[in-house]
């Protein structure tokens, strides 16, 4: 009996692939010009997908044929605590450095935050949609909306609207935190 695993891998990929794109099962099949059902059934990890219809898909979705049949494979990444772009504060001890960014369509990036007690480090509201995520990793921190921060302690987690104005505020000496920026 033939393995099932190289559509499963196929259906993963053209789900993982039409997320990145954006694109709706139908924008794609006619992109394609493929029937809807039949996306719709290579997704689902059944049909029997000829090599012009993988063709069609990949042109469509604009990625490697190889890219439908070789599943990601993880990538370790190590950035160690004194690496990293970082960007400082021109009027407090406030220090972001990026860790991570997110590949084109996704909205997410991750910072490591390095804060000193003082009035606090004030954001703008940023693009609607914008959640932040903070999981204190030293110290103390007032963190959240400018109107209601909540105090953290290590090992603490905090998400807020990022897209009001919010604060960061160390309370204590060498406050740390892992921050999380988020738009859907």
């Amino acid at each position: 009996m033939e393995s099932k695993a190289p559509l499963d891998v196929i259906a993963a990929s053209l789900r993982r692939e039409r997320a990145r794109a954006g694109l709706s099962l139908t924008e794609v099949a006619r992109r394609a010009g493929v029937a809807k059902s039949t996306l719709s059934q290579l997704e689902s990890g059944t049909g029997n997908p000829s090599v012009e219809t993988l063709w069609a898909l990949c042109i469509a979705l604009e990625i490697q044929f190889g890219d439908l049949i070789d599943p990601p494979r993880p990538k370790v990444v190590v950035i160690r605590a004194d690496e990293g772009p970082a960007i400082y504060s021109e009027t407090k001890e406030y220090s972001a450095t990026l860790v991570a960014s997110c590949p084109p369509n996704a909205r997410r990036d991750v910072y490591r935050i390095n804060v000193t007690p003082g009035p606090g480090h004030i954001s703008e509201a940023h693009i609607p949609g914008t959640v932040e995520h903070v999981l204190l990793s030293t110290g103390r921190a007032s963190v959240g909306p400018t109107g209601e921060p909540v105090e953290l302690g290590p090992g603490d987690y905090v998400a807020y609207p990022g897209d009001l104005p919010h604060i960061f505020q160390a309370l204590e000496p060498n406050t740390s935190a892992v921050l999380i920026s988020q738009t859907s």
